[in-house]
């Protein structure tokens, strides 16, 4: 039988929490016990491509040296969550488009609008912010004068991202004029996003714990969604606290519904606004 064809025992609890222990080190990220089976599933995988039989000698050659720190980037790029999808909360991203229409209409646009999209994955949330805030600009006869910079741990996911071309039904969530106006179909059948909104995005790798070495700009929106969930409180509010020094006056801060409790900050007010979590910065 072909080693790729091999039963691998199954991880014990005492291997899952160190695995956790150097997760959660190194990403912040925080896995429960119903994460198990993927965890194990994707280190399993990892080793019978390296000929690997045992969950410590794996251990031993992710966390060694240099060739770990290869390693290493290798299984985070398949354990990081990925999941996303365009307009995967159509609400929060509509009143980015509210934000700044509003900006436009009381001529309080005297710069670059700039915004960050954080824990972007394949892109598809950065590019839903594009579409918005460039029917803004189109809309009011403006030049697009606005960029994005989106961050993800995961270098694969950002190489698709660089790419902006998606399965047809991962653009199902676009509206009808949107999609007309901002994707082409290609040959292979999949829809790659329109020039112009992608040269307004800057994907970048980065992770979210090291928020000291996020670029030292201010912008006017930040979106994170489906990101703070994973991490435990005390670093959710560490990571919140950080974002908002690069919010401009008046900027913005969106987060997942229910994804922040009990923070508070003297510089941020949380707007009162159904189905959107958001904070303005004062």
């Amino acid at each position: 039988m072909g080693w790729s064809l091999r039963t691998l025992p199954t991880l014990s609890l005492e291997q899952f929490a160190q695995w956790c222990k150097l997760l959660e080190e190194r990403t912040g990220m925080q896995l429960v016990p119903q994460h198990k089976a993927l965890l194990e599933s994707q280190i399993s995988t990892r080793m019978r491509e390296l000929g690997f039989d045992d969950y410590d000698r794996y251990y031993q050659q992710v966390t060694d040296g240099v060739a770990g720190k290869l390693e290493w980037t290798i299984i985070i790029d398949r354990i990081a969550v990925k999941e996303t999808g365009f307009f995967r909360h159509r609400a929060s991203i509509e009143y980015v488009r509210g934000f700044l229409q509003k900006k436009i209409n009381n001529q309080a646009l005297t710069q670059s609008f700039d915004a960050w999209s954080i824990g972007c994955a394949t892109g598809e949330e950065a590019y839903s912010l594009a579409m918005v805030i460039n029917d803004c600009f189109e809309l009011a006869a403006l030049n697009p004068y606005y960029g994005i910079t989106a961050f993800d741990l995961s270098v694969s996911a950002l190489a698709t991202a660089r790419k902006g071309r998606y399965a047809k039904r991962k653009v199902e969530a676009v509206k009808a004029d949107e999609f007309k106006r901002y994707t082409k179909q290609l040959t292979d059948g999949s829809y790659e996003i329109a020039s112009r909104l992608r040269e307004r995005v800057c994907f970048t790798q980065a992770n979210i714990i090291n928020h000291n070495n996020l670029p030292n700009v201010k912008v006017d929106v930040i979106f994170c969604q489906n990101l703070l969930v994973y991490f435990r409180r005390w670093l959710r509010r560490d990571i919140l606290n950080a974002l908002v020094d690069h919010l401009k006056p008046g900027g913005i801060l969106i987060t997942g519904l229910g994804e922040v409790v009990e923070w508070d900050h003297p510089k941020m007010q949380r707007v009162v606004v159904e189905d959107v979590q958001v904070y303005v910065r004062e």
